[in-house]
């Protein structure tokens, strides 16, 4: 017998939506009552991140999450589930199409990123990256220079759809726009079940923003130390703005969402 489709799946990013690194606790252990009480009802939940799966598993241990995701999307893409040989296996064929498409991306387009190696480093005081496992990417000194630099990239996209990239902060990784956050949720989505309408997703950062859509999430909101492109954002389309940090404002969201007495 097939298994159930999950009642709600909810969605958050890790840095700075469930983890505050200037707030102690880091993580709130009401947040974590919080989900056991939605998982008791029928959710899965997710971690949605830019950091690698292992990164993210050394996060939830540090910060004391006490509880592992039903599913992890790390690098911004790919999608995890637990596996019965090994603690976390791909989930689907998501990643190897994603990375198939990231190396076929940097190389149909290395005309581009060696264009823009050589303005990052005659023009900024940036500095572009190229990893021996294929991330291709730049580190500005701060985020307004990496404002300028992305308006160059952006005058780029217009003509290549595919050309693609995650920021946070200070930091820009090269990608094949088809493969995001928001994208990999909708996958993910697709895969267990989940209609839109039952999708909860919170960010707080430039890279957040695909999956703070609503094609893609129902129900969608940040915490209030999220960036003010973040926050405008959610605003504009019908979200919810926390008045609370990190995890404390992901009690405030749920709870303005799902747990509210109706009148």
């Amino acid at each position: 017998m097939a298994k159930p489709a999950p009642t709600l799946l909810l969605c958050f990013d890790f840095d700075g939506t469930l983890i505050n690194h200037e707030g102690e606790p880091a993580f709130h252990p009401a947040m974590g009552d919080m989900l056991r009480h939605f998982k008791s009802q029928g959710a899965a939940w997710v971690v949605n991140t830019g950091r690698s799966l292992s990164q993210t598993l050394e996060g939830i241990a540090q910060h004391h999450l006490f509880m592992l995701p039903d599913y992890i999307i790390a690098q911004e893409c790919e999608i995890y589930r637990p596996g019965f040989f090994k603690p976390w296996k791909d989930f689907g064929s998501w990643n190897s199409r994603a990375r198939r498409a990231h190396d076929h991306f940097v190389d149909k387009h290395r005309l581009f990123l060696n264009e823009m190696r050589e303005h990052v480093e005659q023009n900024t005081r940036a500095e572009f990256l190229m990893g021996d496992l294929g991330q291709v990417g730049i580190v500005a000194v701060d985020e307004p220079e990496l404002d300028e630099i992305c308006e160059v990239i952006d005058v780029r996209t217009a003509l290549d759809p595919d050309i693609g990239y995650h920021r946070n902060g200070r930091y820009l990784r090269f990608t094949h726009s088809s493969y995001s956050k928001g994208t990999a949720l909708q996958e993910l989505a697709r895969m267990i079940g989940v209609p839109r309408e039952r999708i909860f997703a919170a960010g707080d950062n430039h890279n957040d923003l695909p999956m703070l859509d609503a094609g893609v999430a129902g129900n969608i909101a940040c915490p209030v130390n999220a960036l003010d492109p973040v926050k405008a954002h959610v605003q504009a389309h019908g979200g919810y703005l926390a008045t609370r940090p990190a995890s404390e404002g992901m009690m405030e969201a749920l709870e303005h969402f799902f747990l509210r007495t109706p009148r």
